[in-house]
């Protein structure tokens, strides 16, 4: 279908609807609201939600006659109609600079904003919806081309045009042969669980390659989106669903999830985009997270293809990867200090053990310490010696837990021993895990102590989600 760009009412949003919505291709772009039209079994059944809406939502409206006052047909929908392409830019941060639009539309009538509802119902009361969906595409087309820019352009694919591929792709091809671009610059963007066909779906990809189109999977990461399909598309580009970025923004652990996602969709050899970036925080994380392509208010807003619109969005960009570098700095600069009296702490500790000083006294001012969590110490063999030391500050440790009581534990095969043995000179760091005390995040410190029974191995375990908002990254060594 398309994209209607007018202003949306947040507050009128319904949860609900957006939830189910979402399972039949809808996108929301950045802030405004959406709606989907739905096909029923026996007739056509519909579901209307006023907003945004794209080429990738599946219309079908309840068919009824539709005539003016004085029952006379209205006229066609794309003549008593005004449409005017826009086009949001798509950046690259590593490049800064713009590689990309996507494209949406404006309509009015008599000079009046039309509503997406008003606008399909009188498309599909006129049976033309399939009319209507080609002539927003070659006006996309038209004024990309005007444009004449060395950059991809992104058009949202209606899923039911997925069951006819050919005869749509090669309308398509010829479309964009008449508009001057060639099909390699045009991305084609699918959401790959919104077609009920899949098999029609993968024809469709295969077909659209073999005339040169580029394929990004959008919206992925939202509900049944999963790796299997991703890896048979194998598409150019996976554009995230905004809700990733936006529960990062709130959530350490979404954080990581998101730059786990972002790391593995590009090693399995696809550009990652991430969309809907409103403000600096959201950048921030986009830029941690390495993704090749952003995309959002904060750039700019969907308008025309003109040098302004370039200066505009790449200034921005320039000024979103200084702000970024400087914080980054900064906060390395923390992280170093923070580090540096870690390990100054640890050592202090490690000598007060050495020389028979109560092992909880040893540990009092290092527990003190934002993140560290427990202290403990193994014999040659791995053995835990005593109870673990608690920080007093550790106020999840309320409820009962009988893997707290560790005392005679073998933990000989945890990596944190292993690394302890084999360089011993060192205050060694594992990798994060989760821990059985609390079952939280884990990165466990170790050093071998020469003490008078023998060798023994000093661990101290860390909570990485407690400093620096996860974002501590632990060396091999400290």
């Amino acid at each position: 279908m398309l994209h209607v760009c007018e202003t949306g009412n947040k507050e009128q949003i319904n949860t609900n609807v957006i939830s189910h919505l979402a399972r039949f291709g809808m996108k929301f772009a950045d802030n405004p609201c959406s709606i989907i039209f739905i096909p029923g079994q026996d007739g056509f059944n519909r579901i209307s939600y006023a907003g945004f809406l794209t080429m990738s939502s599946v219309v079908r409206l309840s068919r009824r006659s539709h005539t003016g006052a004085r029952g006379k047909p209205e006229p066609g929908i794309i003549h008593s109609h005004d449409f005017r392409s826009v086009y949001q830019p798509i950046l690259s941060p590593t490049h800064q600079k713009l590689v990309g639009y996507e494209a949406l539309v404006r309509v009015s009538r008599n000079k009046h904003p039309i509503s997406p509802v008003e606008l399909f119902e009188q498309a599909a009361s006129l049976d033309q919806i399939p009319e209507l969906d080609r002539h927003l595409l070659h006006l996309h087309l038209s004024g990309f081309s005007a444009g004449d820019s060395p950059v991809w352009l992104f058009l949202n694919i209606n899923p039911h045009t997925c069951i006819h591929p050919e005869a749509s792709l090669e309308r398509l091809a010829q479309q964009c042969k008449n508009s001057g671009i060639h099909p390699e610059k045009v991305v084609l963007e699918l959401v790959e669980t919104a077609s009920e066909n899949p098999e029609a779906l993968m024809e469709f990809i295969h077909k659209a390659k073999a005339f040169g189109f580029q394929i990004a999977i959008d919206d992925f990461g939202m509900g049944d989106s999963n790796f299997e399909r991703l890896w048979r598309i194998n598409p150019l580009i996976v554009k995230l669903d905004r809700s990733l970025l936006v529960n990062a923004e709130n959530n350490n652990r979404a954080r990581l999830l998101l730059e786990s996602l972002v790391r593995m969709i590009r090693e399995s050899g696809s550009l990652v985009l991430l969309e809907g970036i409103e403000n600096g925080a959201q950048a921030r994380i986009a830029l941690d997270t390495e993704a090749d392509l952003l995309q959002g208010f904060l750039f700019a807003r969907p308008g025309a293809i003109n040098s302004a619109t370039v200066e505009k969005s790449e200034s921005r960009l320039r000024t979103v990867v200084t702000d970024s570098s400087e914080w980054s700095l900064q906060d390395s600069r923390d992280q170093e200090s923070y580090l540096r009296l870690l390990r100054f702490e640890i050592m202090d500790a490690g000598h007060q053990i050495v020389r028979n000083n109560p092992f909880k006294e040893a540990c009092k001012l290092l527990l003190q310490m934002d993140g560290v969590k427990r202290c403990f110490l193994l014999d040659g063999n791995g053995i835990q010696q005593g109870n673990l030391a608690h920080a007093s500050h550790d106020t999840k440790r309320g409820g009962f837990n009988p893997l707290y009581h560790s005392a005679g534990a073998c933990w000989g095969h945890r990596e944190y021993f292993l690394n302890a043995l084999e360089r011993q000179q060192y205050i060694n760091s594992s990798r994060p895990y989760v821990a059985l005390p609390d079952a939280r995040r884990t990165v466990t410190l170790s050093t071998t102590l020469p003490t008078e029974s023998g060798p023994q191995v000093f661990c101290v375990d860390v909570h990485p989600d407690g400093v620096f908002n996860g974002q501590l990254c632990f060396p091999t060594t400290l």
